[in-house]
């Protein structure tokens, strides 16, 4: 086995879902996820806490970029377009990889009720990170909030739309899109 692989983690995450696929999440223990990548247990621990992180791999990452984003945007800018920032940065920052494993992870996540309410609580703690950060900038709740959670459902409609198709607009372009869409929707509630 290989002491160290650059591609380690992804090859983790490779290996968890070919094996939830194949067997069920319940059936596949960490040694058979870091036999098949070819790498050791201890090599699986220094990744991931427990096989259950490898679905939300890219958590702490991903509200490292939605923070850092929100922080960087211009001193003028408006709650959803400081939130719009914090996007930017992420949707930028996603990969061929990103895009090829969301529908097995979403696939294995819908598998087990477990899963599922882990993911609500992945969702729930970037929106709390987002309001967290637009409250640092001076925005108040539950202005921050809602705010948070418009950002949170612009990404995943248009995370969704990118990893359904082929082609066509870059993830950017689909999450600005997703936050336009949601925009207006508030503005006609009036």
């Amino acid at each position: 086995m290989a002491r160290w692989e650059p591609d380690g983690r992804e090859r983790l995450v490779a290996a968890a879902l070919d094996l939830f696929a194949e067997r069920g999440y319940d059936q596949v223990t960490v040694a058979e996820i870091a036999e098949r990548a070819g790498l050791t247990r201890s090599t699986f621990f220094r990744h991931f806490p427990d096989k259950r992180d490898v679905l939300a791999a890219g958590q702490a990452w991903m509200s490292g970029l939605l923070v850092e984003g929100i922080a960087g945007a211009p001193a003028e800018a408006g709650p959803l377009d400081a939130v719009a920032a914090g996007l930017d940065n992420v949707a930028g920052s996603m990969t061929s990889f990103n895009r090829e494993v969301a529908p097995r992870v979403r696939a294995v996540i819908a598998s087990s009720a477990e899963l599922q309410a882990r993911d609500q609580a992945k969702h729930v703690s970037l929106v709390a990170d987002v309001a967290a950060a637009l409250q640092d900038r001076g925005v108040p709740d539950p202005v921050a909030s809602l705010a948070a959670e418009i950002g949170m459902l612009a990404f995943r409609d248009g995370f969704a739309t990118w990893t359904a198709s082929d082609g066509g607009p870059g993830l950017v372009a689909l999450v600005r899109e997703a936050l336009e869409k949601l925009r207006g929707a508030v503005g006609a509630l009036g």
